[in-house]
């Protein structure tokens, strides 16, 4: 276990190629995403290798190469509630709301928000 509610694995790139680095300042904000809504946080991407970040149309500057961002869903909460939350309680925080899930990344040069 990484925290309280997140396990190393769970960043893991999804080639399985082994790069599962994720930045403490990321894993505090989803564990304060965590504590807030109550719900499971579920991470549908997170690091990626360069070739895996090509694979699935990732920029290619992605914070998902440093091992700096997280995509997640909440349960049973709507991705744009996860996003104002997020907006409000880290505003250093990069943000990019999509229809399911929410980009999360701590990228020295932002905040970025889409």
């Amino acid at each position: 276990m990484l925290s309280p509610h997140f396990r190393r694995a769970e960043f893991a790139c999804g080639c399985k190629c082994g790069f599962d680095t994720i930045d403490t300042r990321t894993l505090e904000i989803l564990e304060a995403v965590r504590g807030h809504f109550g719900r499971p946080v579920m991470v549908t991407s997170g690091a990626r290798c360069a070739q895996y970040n090509r694979d699935v149309g990732g920029a290619p500057s992605s914070q998902h190469l440093r091992g700096r961002a997280a995509d997640i869903q909440v349960r049973d909460v709507e991705p744009a509630e996860v996003h104002a939350w997020v907006a409000k309680q880290f505003p250093a925080a990069s943000l990019g709301l999509y229809q399911t899930f929410v980009h999360i990344d701590t990228r020295s040069d932002g905040p970025a928000r889409w």
